[in-house]
């Protein structure tokens, strides 16, 4: 339903107020995103029976095909609905995938329920600075 994307848009802006370089994928491509010196700060929904959306499904097929993403470093942000058993699964598997390839996950992944009183993107933007505090540490 565009929540997370409207997430990623509203933390976007937000990064590039704070002088943080950013560049939002809606349909991401593995090969054409920059790995090196970068941070991915990857935020998805969790669609059906915990599954990734369609949007994401390529390229979490290109990372399964991948043996080393050692250097890379990522946070994970993840939308679902506390209602179904497979809350958030799709972030948790996605920051699992990452991990397994060597990928180095810098911030405690981040779950939005849709359910909370909070808007998602209001919850994430007050995530957002903590999140910039731990990756100036890096």
């Amino acid at each position: 339903m565009g929540s997370a994307e409207y997430v990623g848009e509203q933390l976007a802006e937000q990064l590039v107020t704070q002088g943080i370089t950013t560049e939002v994928h809606d349909q991401p491509n593995f090969s054409q995103i920059n790995q090196e010196n970068t941070i991915w700060l990857l935020c998805t929904s969790t669609y059906g029976a915990g599954d990734y959306p369609e949007n994401l499904l390529s390229f979490v097929e290109d990372i399964n095909q991948v043996n080393d993403l050692k250097g890379l470093k990522f946070s994970v942000i993840g939308l679902g609905d506390t209602s179904y058993d497979t809350y958030n699964l799709a972030g948790r598997n996605l920051e699992q995938l990452l991990v397994s390839k060597g990928a180095q996950c810098i911030a405690e992944r981040l779950e939005l329920n849709i359910l909370d009183e909070e808007l998602p993107e209001d919850t994430a933007l007050a995530w957002l600075p903590s999140w910039i505090e731990q990756i100036n540490r890096i």
